[in-house]
């Protein structure tokens, strides 16, 4: 009984992982999913931006709900680019692979930014959500101008 608890767990484990893993099989595979988690993000900051920027009047629950997507979505593209997925239909720079501490540190920036824009967009203050969507551009216009290709 003592051997079975741990061959249990171990294949419970690999269980629930397996999915996790089969989603990356080919780099290909990693490429199309964060080149999804940012279209997706960059659509619901779009979307801020615009009520942020004048375009379309404020909505505060608009503003909120695409917040809290854009959050949840910029947590999703970085387990995406692993060894090899810097080849094929991506605009990625080699520099990802290269300055990965550096890399990172921006990713980590961007969430917290996120975070903020949610906070923000939680108040209904449209003040707020500008100054806060101010810093999340400026993040991710950062990241862009070192790691992407254009």
């Amino acid at each position: 009984m003592k051997i079975a608890a741990p061959i249990a767990l171990a294949v419970a484990l690999a269980t629930l992982s397996a999915p996790a893993f089969a989603q990356f099989q080919k780099p290909e595979d990693a490429v199309k999913y964060r080149k999804a988690a940012f279209t997706v993000m960059a659509s619901h900051f779009g979307r801020i931006g615009a009520m942020a920027n004048g375009r379309v009047p404020f909505d505060a629950k608009a503003a909120a709900d695409s917040a809290a997507i854009v959050e949840t979505m910029s947590k999703l593209p970085w387990e995406a680019f692993g060894a090899g997925t810097d080849k094929g239909d991506t605009r990625a720079l080699p520099a990802i692979w290269t300055e990965q501490a550096k890399f990172k540190e921006g990713a980590d920036k961007l969430q917290a930014a996120a975070t903020q824009l949610t906070a923000a967009a939680k108040t209904g203050n449209l003040d707020s959500v500008k100054t806060a969507f101010g810093a999340a551009g400026q993040t991710c216009k950062a990241c862009h101008d070192a790691y992407r290709k254009d």
